[in-house]
């Protein structure tokens, strides 16, 4: 009986060929990770004002990956727990998309270099690819600009609301009964 290895010509690629050739195919993004830019890697943010959204954010220090959305409604509980940021659709070299909960200004009107430099960043990364590395002896982010002309990033279809949901699927904070919640007041 007659195999498939039988016949090399079979399963060999055309000259010049990758096989790929007329199908078309298109990741949807499944898992939107909510991080800052890595030390050595380039980044784009989205340039379009609407995919941003200034809210309420709180790390789980204990869980460095874990970033929690906060509703307005939650921050009275929350108070100096949650951060207010911008969240950044931002793509890096490798097409890889997050978003970037950038520091927005606080209240008090100090200024925080570390945000301040890091909100800079994110302003030139809407038009040139950036790379962020902090810089404790300067207190600050030194931001890098690309010498090199790379190419535009390839931005998903999905609206900043299907990217939310990707990024913040079951890290939601709303309600006083919510575990995190129950941890920072010491009932877990």
């Amino acid at each position: 009986m007659a195999d498939i290895f039988d016949d090399i010509n079979g399963i060999r690629l055309p000259p010049g060929g990758s096989g790929g050739d007329g199908i078309a195919v298109k990741e949807i993004p499944s898992h939107v990770p909510v991080r800052k830019p890595k030390r050595l890697e380039y980044t784009r943010t989205h340039p379009d004002p609407a995919m941003r959204v200034p809210t309420l954010v709180l790390a789980d220090r204990d869980d460095r990956d874990a970033v929690y959305l906060v509703p307005p409604a939650m921050q009275p509980v929350l108070l100096g727990e949650a951060k207010p940021v911008v969240l950044l659709p931002t793509m890096n070299r490798q097409g890889t998309l997050f978003l970037w909960p950038v520091p927005l200004p606080l209240d008090d009107g100090r200024r925080n270099e570390w945000h301040a430099t890091a909100r800079e960043a994110a302003d030139l990364a809407s038009r040139s690819w950036v790379r962020v590395a902090a810089d404790m002896s300067l207190g600050a982010y030194r931001i890098y600009k690309a010498e090199a002309q790379l190419t535009e990033p390839e931005w998903p279809e999905q609206s900043l609301n299907e990217l939310l949901r990707l990024a913040f699927r079951d890290r939601v904070i709303d309600s006083d009964n919510h575990p995190m919640v129950r941890r920072l007041r010491g009932l877990e």
